[in-house]
């Protein structure tokens, strides 16, 4: 018994040591929610802004350590439309190529757009395996109630994405069901240009299943932020690439309702920036940003998920590197110092950064 009880007593050591461990490689917490005097939650996480030659030009927390991006790479999975020609071929509009892009909240001009898009390469709604999903915004939901109507797979945020990888099968001559599959060309392609502007050989990257059905990849913020960076000035890469990056870019500054929708943070910030920044939001506390004229990328991810510290440090990273205007930071106000209301609209707390945390 003696010895088992110095056994156990070795293990709470044991446990005691890993733990200390675990917290002193923690990433650091980057923001405090306060309610009243006292901060009520914290968000940890970490963040890279990395040039387009792959120097880290600031960071906090772990930035090699791999997460999965999620929606935050959809402009770099919409580079096949332009590339392999599809976009051409579909005579494609900007709105359609920030619909590729998008996690948009399924309002009418969403799903009008996508239906229309789906009938003009000979396929439908019931085409798309992304699956079904209401309306993210509450007049949007209103109004498909009051239509009489259900949510369908043109609702989902991811809708514009999937129409794109099917509008590339569609014109390469490959089969349109199946389309999510990992093994299928469609990912495949998305593969090797995730691996392209991330530097980076994705074979044994650790993999899992988006909400909408596709493979996600996981990838260090450093190199996710290059990718972005790469997006925006995308000097090392073939015309081809330069072509197509720059058609995305065109195509979400043109169209930023369409990235996301109303009050969203991702359409505000690009109409607010009028291109010299273009944001976009994953699932999971991701959030990743293009300065093409600056020639920098950012990839953020909140290690809890929350949204609202994401967009919290996005906005205050555009700002801190010059990107936010005096014009736009009055604009963008409510997301660089965002207030904590009642639901009786009075002000009771506030998202900042955290203390010692520069931002």
């Amino acid at each position: 018994m003696a010895h088992d009880r110095h056994d156990h007593h070795q293990d709470d050591h044991a446990h005691g040591d890993a733990a200390r461990s675990a917290a002193s490689h923690a990433n650091p917490v980057l923001v405090e929610v306060t309610r009243g005097d006292m901060v009520e939650s914290r968000h940890r996480g970490a963040f890279a802004v990395v040039d387009v030659r792959g120097r880290v030009v600031e960071s906090g927390g772990n930035i090699e350590a791999p997460v999965f991006p999620r929606s935050a790479i959809k402009p770099i999975q919409a580079l096949p439309l332009i590339e392999t020609g599809a976009a051409a071929a579909f005579d494609l509009a900007d709105a359609e190529i920030a619909l590729a892009c998008a996690s948009h909240n399924g309002e009418p001009r969403h799903v009008e757009a996508v239906t229309r898009w789906l009938a003009r390469i000979g396929l439908s709604v019931a085409d798309l395996e992304c699956g079904a999903s209401l309306p993210g915004t509450e007049g949007a939901l209103r109004a498909l109630y009051a239509a009489g109507g259900k949510a369908t797979a043109a609702h989902d945020n991811c809708s514009g994405k999937h129409t794109g990888f099917l509008t590339v099968a569609r014109h390469l001559g490959q089969p349109t069901h199946g389309y999510i599959h990992y093994e299928h060309p469609a990912q495949q392609r998305v593969l090797g240009v995730l691996e392209q502007m991330t530097g980076l050989d994705l074979t044994r990257a650790p993999r899992g299943t988006d909400g909408c059905g596709i493979p996600v990849i996981g990838l260090p913020l450093g190199n996710l932020a290059l990718a972005m960076a790469r997006l925006g000035h995308p000097h090392d890469q073939p015309k081809a690439r330069r072509d197509a990056c720059a058609r995305i870019r065109a195509a979400m500054a043109a169209e930023p309702f369409m990235v996301a929708g109303t009050g969203r943070f991702c359409t505000r910030a690009i109409e607010a920036l009028a291109g010299r920044a273009l944001v976009k939001t994953g699932a999971e506390g991701v959030y990743c940003a293009v300065l093409p004229d600056a020639r920098l990328g950012i990839a953020i991810k909140i290690d809890d998920g929350a949204r609202r510290a994401a967009e919290f440090v996005t906005a205050r990273l555009l700002k801190r590197l010059g990107v936010i205007d005096d014009e736009a930071a009055h604009q963008l106000r409510d997301a660089l110092d965002p207030v904590i209301a009642s639901r009786a609209g009075s002000p009771v707390g506030a998202i900042r950064a955290a203390e010692g945390v520069e931002l």
